[in-house]
């Protein structure tokens, strides 16, 4: 039987520090898991990018191909952007896709491919007016963000816990495999 396929989409946030537990929770769920960088989250990860690409056993992405260069990637089955930063969340709102990241999500979940989202943000960046448009602007398209008590519940500045991010709470939302 083959494993259905998940694109893990990480941006650069606290718990992307931590994403090979993201990798590891999806693939316990029994997900084929390819992992796809932000540009920034990929610098943090440079020195360790084979290892992440051992772990998932895919290449890790972080930037568009060429045009001439074949896709590596088998297609996804869905997707998860977590964690999605304050700046990621409102650039795929406002319909931005200057990064592979947020040019995937953007462009699957109009084909069909469930979408899941669940952010990392303080309590100060929440509060922008941007943030809850761009939540409503995700979901009114089908993206299923987990902000709030069934997902991230953002916290004061400086006193997140990037290690305790919930993976199993964001795998837990993609859709059931057969």
């Amino acid at each position: 039987m083959t494993r259905r396929v998940l694109y893990l989409i990480a941006c650069a946030a606290g718990p992307t520090q931590y994403v090979d537990a993201g990798i590891r929770t999806a693939q316990q769920a029994g997900w084929d898991t390819c992992l796809v960088l932000t540009p920034s989250a990929a610098r943090w990860w440079e020195p360790r990018l084979p290892e992440l690409a051992e772990l998932t056993g895919h290449p890790v992405r972080s930037h568009y191909k060429l045009p001439t260069e074949p896709d590596v990637l088998p297609s996804a089955d869905a997707m998860l952007i977590a964690p999605l930063s304050c700046t990621s969340l409102n650039k795929w709102a406002a319909g931005i896709a200057d990064t592979l990241a947020i040019g995937l999500v953007s462009e699957g979940v109009h084909l069909g491919v469930p979408v899941v989202a669940m952010p990392c943000f303080n309590q100060a960046q929440a509060a922008q007016p941007a943030v809850p448009r761009s939540v409503e602007t995700l979901r009114a398209q089908g993206v299923r963000v987990l902000l709030g008590p069934d997902g991230y519940e953002p916290r004061p500045p400086k006193q997140g816990d990037p290690a305790a991010y919930p993976w199993d709470r964001a795998v837990a939302a993609l859709p059931a495999l057969p």
